[in-house]
């Protein structure tokens, strides 16, 4: 066994030992190589349940977080998912195991690359990926309304989710997002879609995420190339 399949290993151990018990996240997890979308200088840490830099101001997660959303959002086969803040591309890839198709919004263009990349590189072929605004969710898709089963987001927002993610989610669907803003507690709540008016609300549990922001910052000039030494 290699030193790489024993701290994965390990990782999912800590993963049910702190009550993950859904059998196909898991799974998902164990089949997903988190060091391919650690930056190089981080790869030690790449199976420890912490969260690391990826550059650009973002992080991938800690794995337990990971696993958390994952089995909140109870994906199904059958189902579309949208994920805001594509990041490192290790949420969608879990994911993607899980569920008929992900797509995937990120408004650093320059880390959407580089997980493009890390998705060709495993074969993923159920990914659709977007360089955009993704408070505005997915463009031109099933006329922008009730088009996703499941929706995800990775950043914190200060108040209610953007009225634009909650048009795109289906009758009877789940999004969970993080609520709080920056320097406040953060909370990370799951949304059920009950009719177009009424959602059901369950708060889960504190986190610590980026702030979900708008538009596409300047810095998408940067290339893949240039942030891989910025983040080595």
């Amino acid at each position: 066994m290699s030193e790489i399949d024993s701290r994965k290993i390990r990782l999912i151990i800590q993963l049910r030992q702190a009550g993950i018990t859904n059998t196909e996240v898991l799974s998902a997890i164990e089949r997903t190589p988190r060091d391919l979308f650690i930056p190089p200088h981080f790869e030690t840490h790449a199976y420890e349940d912490q969260a690391v830099p990826i550059g650009l101001g973002q992080t991938i997660s800690q794995p337990y977080i990971v696993a958390t959303m994952t089995d909140v959002l109870d994906v199904e086969k059958s189902h579309s998912v949208l994920e805001i803040g594509t990041g490192s591309g290790y949420q969608a890839a879990v994911l993607s195991r899980l569920c008929r198709r992900v797509y995937t919004i990120e408004r650093h263009r320059p880390l959407l690359e580089l997980a493009e990349k890390r998705f060709n590189e495993l074969k993923l072929r159920n990914i659709t990926s977007l360089a955009a605004d993704g408070m505005k969710g997915w463009p031109n898709v099933a006329g922008n309304e009730n088009s996703f089963d499941r929706i995800i987001v990775t950043a914190s927002v200060d108040g209610e989710p953007p009225v634009a993610l909650m048009a795109q989610l289906k009758i009877g669907g789940i999004m969970v997002i993080p609520v709080g803003g920056q320097g406040q507690n953060q909370i990370l709540r799951k949304y059920k879609k009950e009719s177009e008016d009424i959602y059901g609300v369950q708060n889960l549990m504190p986190v610590r995420f980026v702030p979900l922001l708008p538009d596409v910052p300047r810095n998408n000039s940067y290339s893949s190339a240039e942030l891989e030494e910025l983040t080595a």
